[in-house]
């Protein structure tokens, strides 16, 4: 096949690839992300058009495109996809800080999926050993994934790891990937062993497989498979296709934290009926037409219902200051009645919390109170989306539940304009 048909093939698949996103995930996290990956290689292959740069025919099959089409194929398999090229933060087992891209999280979070583009005789060669220098196999990249998802539980369950190849996967390294947890979507296709005077000439025959691009893939030293007899790929014998397992149901968290900014929600005018009025305040104002649009209070009831329901000592505390300095009489006895409902408990910051470093966003009192509500594995409710994203870029990430903001604005209805 000339380069010209090949150019136009993959030039052809990345205009309907690039189509197809704009159709997939819409304001998901990471869209954007893999729509500019995209339109970057089709960039690349216009120029190559163009003349303006001359490859190999062997260049243009590996290209990311395959891997960005595994990527789309895998999100368009799933339900509840929440992002798309995630980076996570975690400690190795040295305990030095690296970063995991996922190519799609989904079931919301409870499963987080690789889609490998490169061929499973590369898959298969760099695993026992005869892959190139700097290559990395499938297997210690699972073990990336498995250390990782320890450290980033949904809702305190570690999320599911699913690899899914769009080029095959032996056999062997099929068995090895299910024995360690991780779950395998794609055709598994068998192996033959090779006969040791064969080896120098698979060798030679699968050096191009092996050069076959893998996007965003880490670099290290091949690992050797010595336990394993030498064997290769017998693409022609399909021995299974495994589609993607089942969606993923995340069992609720039975036990609901409240920081400071829910108990005030809870408890404001505003969340019960009185938000017919433009305050002299911008922010009130605001928070009026929100709730005649949408009312908080059914949502946080919803998700409080059945289960146990905590707060903290500097939740309390604060909450207790505010409430005598700016709630009105209605506030007041909610807050008795709310508070009378609730397991107060000391202040207890889980471990990984301790670590956060103090920022604009991430003070004291908000690291006991989502701290505590970590300790206690509940969800946190909270209105403090601030907090919640700078502790996520430093790695941590807590079971949320985010709300819109209610003030309490009792106090402020006389001089306010009903509407």
């Amino acid at each position: 096949m000339s380069v010209q048909v090949v150019l136009q093939q993959r030039i052809s698949s990345a205009r309907e690839l690039l189509q197809q996103v704009e159709q997939l995930c819409t304001g998901v996290e990471g869209h954007q992300k893999l729509r500019g990956k995209l339109r970057a290689e089709l960039r690349f292959l216009r120029r190559v058009e163009a003349g303006e740069l001359h490859v190999k025919e062997s260049h243009l099959h590996s290209t990311n495109l395959t891997h960005l089409t595994a990527i789309v194929e895998s999100a368009q398999s799933l339900e509840q996809v929440v992002a798309l090229l995630h980076v996570f933060t975690y400690l190795d087992e040295s305990g030095n800080r690296c970063t995991l891209v996922v190519d799609v999280v989904a079931n919301g979070g409870l499963t987080w999926v690789k889609a490998v583009g490169r061929k499973a005789e590369a898959l298969h060669n760099i695993w026992q050993g005869r892959g190139q220098y700097g290559d990395k196999s499938i297997i210690r990249q699972a073990e990336d994934f498995l250390q990782a998802s320890r450290q980033q539980p949904f809702n305190y369950q570690h999320p599911r790891i699913i690899f899914a190849f769009y080029n095959g996967v032996s056999a062997p390294m099929a068995d090895r990937l299910r024995d360690m947890g991780v779950s395998v979507r794609g055709d598994i296709v068998a192996v033959n062993t090779v006969a040791m005077e064969e080896e120098a000439e698979v060798a030679v025959e699968e050096e191009g497989a092996a050069a076959d691009n893998v996007y965003n893939e880490e670099e290290e030293a091949a690992p050797t498979a010595a336990a394993y007899e030498l064997t290769r790929v017998d693409r022609g014998t399909v021995l299974a296709h495994l589609a993607f397992p089942a969606q993923l149901q995340a069992e609720d968290c039975c036990r609901v934290n409240l920081d400071i900014t829910t108990l005030i929600t809870y408890v404001s005018s505003l969340s019960h009926g009185q938000c017919w009025f433009t305050f002299r305040e911008p922010v009130l104002t605001e928070q009026a037409a929100q709730e005649r649009l949408l009312p908080v209070l059914p949502q946080l009831d919803a998700f409080m219902a059945g289960k146990e329901l905590f707060t903290c000592h500097a939740a309390v505390s604060d909450f207790q200051l505010i409430l005598d300095t700016l709630g009105g009489p209605g506030e007041k006895e909610r807050a008795q009645q709310l508070l009378a409902r609730l397991h107060v408990v000391d202040d207890r910051p889980s471990e990984r919390t301790l670590r956060l470093m103090p920022s604009a966003k991430i003070n004291q009192r908000s690291l006991m109170i989502f701290g505590t509500g970590d300790s206690l594995k509940a969800v946190t409710m909270t209105a403090n989306s601030r907090f919640v994203r700078a502790a996520a870029n430093q790695g941590i990430r807590y079971s949320v539940f985010i709300h819109q903001p209610r003030a309490l604005t009792e106090g402020k209805e006389w001089r306010a304009t009903p509407i």
